[in-house]
């Protein structure tokens, strides 16, 4: 199978310092009733063989064209591990061991995946931390398929795990002859050098004039002001999670009439700045930030890249949340109108060549002495509603943990799931080396928003009962 362009780019940038797997870490309620369930779970998982794309190898040669061959040989032992943490560890030293393990990258002899079943998490729980390259599933398939491995109801069965969990057959395609084949590469091929031609003059264009603005407006690739996460990248990881209710976090942001990623992003943008400032690197500019955006239709569960980036300017360093978040939804809506603007192929060359220039410039050190791609990736991935359950353990949070690639040390990935909202935070663990205290910064900026909603009630209420007295005594005079 030819790799397509987009997914070999996910495996041309890889580096040592940036590889570009992306992974879950899986928290559960251990049933007191089954005390061997990890080890069942273990040895189940070890029972399935990886379907496509978890069964594929990369083949990259300078004489052939790039392409996914399946495995010959697959080793359980070695993609489905068991680990425990010693008596008495805490949950940040999980955290730590997440990290660890997601720094390096995936071997590229073996299927582009790994799992580890981890016991002894405080409280009676049990963690699975699963990660899989870029190149053969994104954010919103690896969601999809995560959820098929979870069964809807506690229950005795082990449902198989995300790397033998089918999606829906695939709509059978005819053969073609071999010129069929070639015209239709040429259309494609031509299709593609159109959309980057636009793509390219309206890019050029664009910058021309956001050079001559004071607050210049849109999608923003390459004009963000360099901010401590913006160094050049290091092997090192650190993983924080934060998990917040999903009814009160739908409630502020209807109270404010926002979306709820604008909420998020939010959020996320007033914590990092207060963690710049509280660690002596306050940053005096709007962050921009990178948004990633699905194009994946709905029931399409193929493997792959499916997705562009709008670049949005976030909110002013100092304003306070509420000011802040009418400044993000402002800023998102104009770079989210003008990326749905561009044709769907126009709209993934734009996201992908963006990742690479700024891979270029950072694997030549152009990226020292020119702006950023983006200060930080901020990633929405849709979640399941329902509660999940490996056999009778339930899951209490699904925490994304991303790729951080092309000079930005800092990504925040979060999903829904049932009554909760799940945030995973990533960043280079020497320029950005707490990122559960982010976490928690996070959570304070939402309590604030909180807060200020339900004041707003609160005066609304006072206020119309002080209109009905009012009133009554204007009645009664």
């Amino acid at each position: 199978m030819v790799i397509p362009p987009l997914d070999l780019m996910w495996l041309l940038i890889e580096t040592p310092a940036s590889p570009t797997h992306v992974g879950a870490f899986m928290v559960f309620r251990k049933p007191t009733n089954r005390p061997k369930l990890v080890s069942e779970i273990v040895a189940a998982y070890r029972s399935h063989r990886p379907v496509p794309p978890f069964n594929y190898i990369a083949e990259l040669t300078a004489t052939a064209v790039p392409r996914f061959r399946e495995a010959q040989t697959y080793d359980p032992r070695y993609h489905v591990q068991h680990l425990a943490l010693p008596e008495g560890s805490t949950y940040d030293d999980a955290l730590c061991l997440v990290a660890d393990l997601h720094e390096p990258m995936l071997d590229r002899d073996r299927p582009l995946f790994r799992t580890w079943v981890i016991d002894g998490l405080p409280d009676g729980h049990f963690a699975l931390y699963t990660k899989m390259h870029h190149a053969i599933i994104d954010g919103v398939s690896a969601a999809r398929r995560i959820q098929a491995s979870l069964a809807g109801s506690p229950g005795r069965h082990i449902p198989p795990p995300p790397f033998a969990s089918k999606g829906p057959p695939r709509t059978a395609r005819p053969s073609r002859a071999l010129a069929e084949r070639i015209a239709r590469l040429g259309t494609l091929a031509k299709t593609q050098g159109l959309a980057l031609g636009d793509l390219s003059l309206g890019t050029l264009r664009k910058h021309l004039f956001d050079l001559f603005e004071p607050n210049p407006a849109g999608s923003l690739p390459f004009m963000a002001h360099a901010a401590p996460m913006n160094a050049p990248l290091h092997m090192a990881r650190s993983y924080g999670t934060l998990t917040l209710p999903f009814g009160a976090m739908r409630g502020v942001a209807k109270h404010f009439g926002v979306t709820l990623n604008d909420l998020s992003v939010t959020i996320v943008d007033a914590a990092v700045h207060r963690y710049l400032h509280a660690t002596g690197r306050a940053f005096p500019h709007r962050l921009i930030g990178m948004l990633p955006m699905s194009l994946r239709e709905e029931g399409d569960h193929d493997g792959g890249t499916k997705a562009s980036a709008m670049f949005a300017p976030l909110g002013e360093s100092e304003v306070g949340v509420v000011e802040r978040m009418e400044q993000v939804r402002a800023s998102v809506a104009i770079a989210k109108d003008e990326l749905r603007s561009m044709s769907k192929d126009a709209a993934m060359l734009y996201g992908i060549a963006a990742l690479g220039l700024a891979e270029l410039a950072s694997m030549t050190r152009v990226g020292r002495v020119t702006r950023p791609l983006a200060n930080l990736v901020i990633s929405n991935v849709p979640g399941g509603r329902d509660a999940g359950y490996i056999a009778a353990a339930q899951l209490v949070g699904m925490f994304p943990i991303s790729a951080i690639a092309a000079g930005v040390g800092l990504n925040v990935t979060l999903t829904s799931g049932h009554d909760r909202m799940d945030f995973g935070f990533v960043g280079d663990g020497i320029t950005m080396p707490d990122m559960p205290r982010l976490a928690d910064l996070t959570r304070t900026a939402f309590e604030e928003l909180l807060a200020a909603a339900s004041g707003s009630h609160r005066e609304t209420r006072v206020a119309k009962r002080s209109r009905r007295r009012v009133a009554g005594t204007r009645h009664s005079t």
